[in-house]
């Protein structure tokens, strides 16, 4: 089971003053407890600078925690090294290989865990065929378009056969027509997987139109989590209701000091 609990996760950056001490820099995530349910396709929307990076990356393990614990599944992974948790991540640049084919680049990973050829080599026709990259296993990075390219780094992912897919922006390097089909294939890739997927996105149309679970976040803050209609349609704060829509959600003040708000 891929359920993500997070229980009052901190990060704060800085060194402490004394041993024992808290950090007194900033806090880039404070006290977030949530759960991103088995199989969902979450997604964590917010302006730039909202901590929802930092986030992801303490999930993945490459950012290290100031307080809290993570689970996955009934699993305490909080102090897991990054290759054992079962979580394979997608970056906003493709990081891929250069020198290496389209094949190779997904062969990589799965050498390096001692995978038995005849498995190696069924799993990269498995993914090819699903990312629709068949023909160009045997092309280089550099002539591949941006979208070819940021499919063989979710094809690298998916051969892992992780419990969780976390991705950092992955769409934000390809231009809007492109975005746009690959926002389709992914939510594709999703449901035939059906594993959790973890998504980061400062873009409103990519989280409303791909994610079941939306969590709305601010100033290292969850504001709101729930679904794309419930986070439109009831927003239940202030900057939730301006940020999401375009434009966002007018708002009246009354005099008794409460607000109304409608689009």
């Amino acid at each position: 089971m891929a359920r993500i609990e997070l229980n009052h996760i901190t990060k704060i950056y800085g060194e402490p003053k004394r041993k024992g001490l808290l950090p007194e820099g900033a806090r880039a995530v404070n006290d977030v407890s949530m759960v991103i349910p088995d199989r969902s396709f979450t997604v964590l929307l917010g302006p730039s600078g909202c901590g929802k990076t930092t986030l992801l990356r303490m999930i993945a393990g490459l950012e290290s925690i100031t307080l809290g614990t993570i689970k996955l599944g009934d699993v305490d992974i909080t102090n897991i090294p990054p290759g054992d948790r079962g979580i394979a991540m997608v970056f906003q640049a493709y990081a891929l290989y250069p020198h290496m084919t389209v094949w190779k680049n997904i062969e990589f990973g799965l050498k390096n865990a001692r995978m038995p050829s005849y498995e190696i080599n069924r799993r990269i026709k498995e993914v090819l065929k699903l990312v629709n990259l068949e023909e160009y296993a045997n092309r280089r990075p550099a002539n591949l378009s941006g979208g070819q390219r940021q499919r063989v780094a979710l094809a690298r992912a998916i051969a892992k056969r992780p419990e969780v897919f976390l991705m950092d922006e992955p769409l934000s390097n390809l231009d809007a027509k492109l975005r746009s089909s690959m926002r389709t294939e992914l939510i594709q890739i999703h449901k035939s997987l059906q594993s959790t997927f973890v998504y980061v996105t400062h873009d409103q149309v990519e989280a409303m139109t791909m994610g079941d679970n939306i969590v709305v976040m601010n100033q290292g803050v969850v504001k709101q989590i729930g679904t794309p209609i419930e986070i439109y349609d009831e927003p239940n704060c202030v900057f939730v209701a301006q940020f999401i829509g375009d434009p966002g959600m007018n708002i009246i003040n009354l005099k008794d000091g409460k607000k109304i708000g409608f689009r």
